[in-house]
């Protein structure tokens, strides 16, 4: 099976170091010359909760040829207009193009390359970009008890959802092939909108913004508007790490409240040093994907007339310091509307 990597950031190269180290056809593709460089020269370096350096092929856009078995996309939401494109030349009829890009990218992308071609997955480890040729793992797979959430956009557990598990699995930890995807991706979206976008309007780790009582109280709220979502487009939440229902985030006791704070504690405890791939960005000086996680939730919000000012401020807030007009802080928990905090022990100062 010939395999492409689009998009070797921090988690496309360190999948492709594992899959190379599993002796797979596998390409490491990004537009990051610097980076693409590195990876040919020195091999990809895992560093973080894994050390290990793995000889890889790593490739531009423009370097790529022939025909893919498997394309697996880590690349931004935002920049499938280009890449998608591209990438039909390099796919044939049969060819599996697995989205595991943030929020819910699987219509999008099957516009491009077919719904027949297209199956999708959440991540459910972090890593983080170090420098050309060095990508951190944060999160201790051992403690991780499914890699991946994989699955067809119309539902089902077919062949090839479990042949892309199987090849996911060399990364050592189990892959969840679930039988309703669209479910899971409202799962994940819950915490790439809460915490990764907090990390994103503070410029902090995923565990400082649950240390913080206000940061992880928007947390809550801005879960709350998910499940509100998903609830009304008919999505029941999934269950996560063994007993906590995503459906619970129903801000409609103190009692509940504090169970929802926990929760998020208890998600993040093994990737506290982790920061959202948004915050990432912002340091670069880059486009995030704000508009298409917490951006999403309001446009399905305004869909079915679902008021969401918590998502709403992330992306007015991440959109502003984009354009340069204010930089990642914990000031800016003070532009949260504090009339809107539902528990006054959590209110801002």
């Amino acid at each position: 099976m010939r395999i492409a990597i689009i998009g070797s950031g921090a988690m496309g190269t360190i999948l492709g170091a594992f899959l190379a180290k599993a002796n797979y056809d596998v390409s490491l593709v990004d537009t990051n010359q610097a980076h693409i460089d590195a990876l040919n020269t020195h091999g990809a370096r895992v560093i973080g909760t894994q050390v290990f350096t793995v000889p890889v092929t790593a490739i531009t856009p423009e370097q790529m040829s022939g025909v893919y078995d498997l394309a697996i996309l880590f690349t931004k939401q935002t920049a499938n207009h280009i890449v998608l494109p591209h990438l039909q030349s390099f796919l044939k009829p049969d060819s599996i193009v697995c989205t595991l890009q943030n929020g819910v990218p699987e219509p999008s992308v099957a516009g491009y390359v077919g719904k027949e071609r297209t199956m999708g997955g959440a991540s459910n480890w972090s890593a983080t970009y170090e420098e050309p040729g060095i990508s951190n793992l944060t999160q201790d797979l051992a403690k991780t008890e499914y890699l991946f959430d994989l699955g067809e956009i119309s539902g089902g557990i077919t062949p090839r959802v479990q042949a892309v598990a199987k090849i996911l699995e060399e990364m050592g930890r189990p892959v969840k092939q679930v039988d309703n995807l669209m479910e899971s991706r409202y799962g994940k979206l819950v915490l790439n909108a809460c915490v990764s976008g907090m990390s994103a309007v503070c410029g902090i780790t995923f565990g400082e913004v649950l240390d913080h009582p206000v940061s992880r109280a928007c947390v809550s709220h801005i879960g709350n508007e998910v499940m509100q979502v998903a609830r009304a487009e008919g999505y029941a939440l999934p269950v996560v790490a063994g007993h906590y229902s995503l459906d619970s985030l129903a801000l409609e006791s103190q009692a509940m409240f504090d169970t929802n704070q926990q929760m998020f504690i208890d998600l993040y405890s093994v990737v506290k040093g982790g920061k959202a791939s948004m915050l990432q960005d912002l340091e670069k000086g880059l486009p995030t994907e704000v508009r298409m996680i917490n951006g999403f939730v309001s446009d399905v919000g305004d869909k079915h007339h679902i008021d969401t000012p918590f998502n709403d401020k992330v992306v007015e807030i991440i959109t502003s310091i984009e354009k340069g007009e204010r930089t990642y802080s914990l000031d800016n928990l003070e532009l949260f509307d504090k009339q809107l905090f539902a528990f006054e022990a959590y209110q801002p100062s």
